[in-house]
């Protein structure tokens, strides 16, 4: 076979005689500035990749590490952003549960799909709620979806969409609606809350959740538009792991050196010595 350089007859390589007129120069570079912009897309495309998968959720020999957000925009959604009722903050984009004149305030950040959020809920969590429950403080939550852009899916926003519709049920559902989510969470590889019959099946193990209103709301994404408000909140928080855990603005240690999660007595350790200092 000749290849394009070669001489038909001698099958020599010879140098074609380049064609200098205006529009093959114009083509040419023409040409050259596709193939440029190509290599560019490429490499972008090539760093994004890169810095998704090593931002998703980091796996430690013995433990966990926690998980980065490297959200840089807003949520793009373009749904009417209705709050639900009982929302806070300013611009209703906080979750609180406890009471409201506790002298002390817990804010935690979180990502429904993040497992290092889910080994701190199971390992602690427990001791979490009870401190708020006899007043040592309120928990403010402040949630994130950017593990959908990391892993891929619609997770974390359809559920943080269907915490909506338990918030506006009252505090204390979307409380045991957020524990029967982490209790529930599906593996990294799978997007589970991505489906809203499956957090309607969930929502069941919460009594008195489950009514018209919030099946309704799930079903439709009532709260899809504020749930896109209360990840760009998220984003714009300077907070840049999930999770993160701050009392009085001090953050504190929960995930330990080893990537492991402290114990209910350790958080309850670490709360008296933050309040008492």
């Amino acid at each position: 076979m000749t290849s394009k350089n070669q001489h038909p007859k001698t099958g020599k390589h010879q140098t074609p005689k380049p064609d200098r007129s205006p529009n093959t120069t114009a083509r040419a570079r023409l040409k050259q500035a596709r193939q440029a912009e190509a290599r560019a897309a490429k490499r972008r495309r090539g760093l994004t990749v890169a810095v998704s998968v090593a931002a998703a959720v980091a796996v430690l020999a013995g433990g966990t590490a926690l998980a980065v957000s490297t959200a840089a925009k807003d949520d793009g959604s373009a749904t009417a952003a209705v709050a639900p009722a009982n929302a806070s903050g300013g611009d209703d984009t906080v979750v609180v549960y406890g009471k409201a004149d506790a002298a002390h305030t817990l804010s935690v950040y979180e990502d429904f799909r993040c497992p290092v959020c889910r080994a701190f809920e199971t390992s602690a969590g427990q001791a979490v709620q009870q401190l708020a429950d006899q007043g040592d403080y309120k928990i403010e939550y402040h949630l994130a979806t950017f593990l959908d852009n990391n892993l891929g899916g619609k997770g974390s926003k359809t559920a943080l969409a269907a915490a909506g519709a338990a918030l506006n049920e009252g505090a204390d559902k979307f409380k045991a609606f957020h524990d029967v989510l982490y209790a529930n969470q599906p593996s990294e590889s799978e997007d589970g809350f991505g489906d809203v019959n499956h957090l309607l099946d969930l929502a069941g193990q919460v009594p008195g959740l489950k009514t018209e209103a919030f099946t309704k709301a799930v079903t439709e994404g009532t709260y899809q538009g504020w749930a896109a408000k209360v990840s760009t909140a998220f984003n714009k928080s300077g907070v840049s792991g999930t999770p993160t855990v701050e009392l009085d603005g001090k953050t504190l240690a929960v995930i330990g050196q080893d990537g492991k999660p402290v114990t209910g007595e350790q958080f309850t350790a670490l709360v008296q010595q933050t309040i008492g200092g």
